[in-house]
């Protein structure tokens, strides 16, 4: 297993971070193989963990905490806050009042005394950047987050939040989670820049498009959306939808290039992904223990510039192949009311 710094904070993660969203009723609900699971990955080298309060409502940091009880001190725990955890509005985001509240249950669960690193899921129009960055540096100072880091930000926002923590003194992102495979290249063009510009770490979520690019879906096979991340994501996975039909299409190719090249398409996918100077990591969500074997069988590829420049030509770099991938959108585009004005608004305004 490869190692490397995460965003200058001198902590030592693995290549390779297991993710652990399939973990719990989201996928699999059997706790023992879950930690298993945990477990034979950290025997295989892999000594970082990610993952959230949202993924199965808490039940994946449950399994988590329980599997790494007696060998905390082995792993780098990573965590997430921001997702919907019960009705109303104030059940989620990025103000004090909710980050304040979930942090505590996110330690219970993990039934852990820190987080290593506390990242912010999702950006969250609604709340100032300084308001998240101010409670997240408290946390830090108490002694209960070791690092911070947010997840799916655009690069415009991750400037401004730097902005804000050298303005205000606050402690500041020291990684980035996106989303990035072979079918989703979009963060090449200002994410993954911006990110190397601060000196952050960037651990790529999805690198296997959630199972797209493990070989699991291929042109003239039917797609089951009643199981797995179809049932999340439908608008990642509809084989009836042309955004996806254009997806099964350039798996054929790059699986070709990986035949070529004598290994799996998981396993060049993955290279792919922790090939990238921006990268520190690549979040490896095995559902069960044969996935997670198979994936660590291929931890120690690395690609050549012949293979890489194929890649490129299939999907050109920057591009991504179905937007649904690209993880998150501002509200000003995924909502049409922010871009009309009122009918009543001239007359009022008269």
């Amino acid at each position: 297993m490869r190692y490397r710094i995460l965003g200058g904070t001198g902590i030592e993660v693995s290549a390779y971070c297991l993710g652990t969203m399939m973990l719990g009723k989201w996928g699999n609900t059997d706790h023992a193989e879950g930690e298993a699971m945990i477990h034979a990955a950290l025997d295989a080298g892999i000594n970082f963990i990610d993952t959230a309060d949202v993924y199965s409502a808490g039940e994946s940091e449950e399994i988590v905490g329980k599997a790494i009880k007696n060998r905390r001190d082995e792993v780098v725990l990573a965590t997430k806050v921001n997702g919907i955890m019960g009705p109303g509005g104030n059940n989620r985001g990025n103000s004090r009042r909710w980050i304040r509240h979930e942090v505590e249950q996110s330690l219970r669960r993990l039934d852990t005394d820190w987080i290593d690193l506390y990242q912010i899921h999702r950006p969250d129009p609604r709340c100032d950047i300084e308001e998240t960055l101010s409670v997240l540096s408290d946390l830090v100072h108490e002694g209960k987050v070791r690092a911070i880091g947010c997840s799916t930000f655009p690069p415009e926002s991750i400037v401004e939040a730097h902005w804000a923590a050298e303005r205000r003194g606050l402690e500041r992102f020291r990684c980035e989670q996106p989303p990035y495979s072979l079918l989703a290249r979009g963060v090449e063009a200002g994410v993954l820049p911006v990110c190397e510009r601060y000196a952050m770490g960037v651990i790529a979520w999805s690198p296997l498009a959630g199972g797209w690019l493990s070989g699991k879906y291929r042109q003239g096979h039917s797609v089951d959306m009643t199981m797995g991340r179809a049932t999340l994501q439908p608008k990642r996975f509809d084989p009836n939808l042309p955004a996806n039909q254009h997806k099964m299409e350039t798996v054929g190719k790059l699986e070709a290039v990986a035949t070529e090249a004598g290994m799996p398409l998981k396993h060049l996918a993955m290279s792919f992904v922790v090939s990238h100077p921006a990268v520190t990591a690549a979040i490896i969500g095995p559902r069960t223990m044969d996935q997670l074997q198979d994936l660590l069988a291929g931890s120690a590829i690395t690609l050549d510039d012949a293979t890489l420049d194929r890649l490129d030509e299939i999907v050109p770099p920057g591009t991504t192949v179905n937007e649904a991938d690209a993880g998150w959108q501002v509200e000003s585009i995924t909502q049409s009311w922010r871009r009309r004005r009122p009918l009543g608004w001239r007359a009022a305004a008269e």
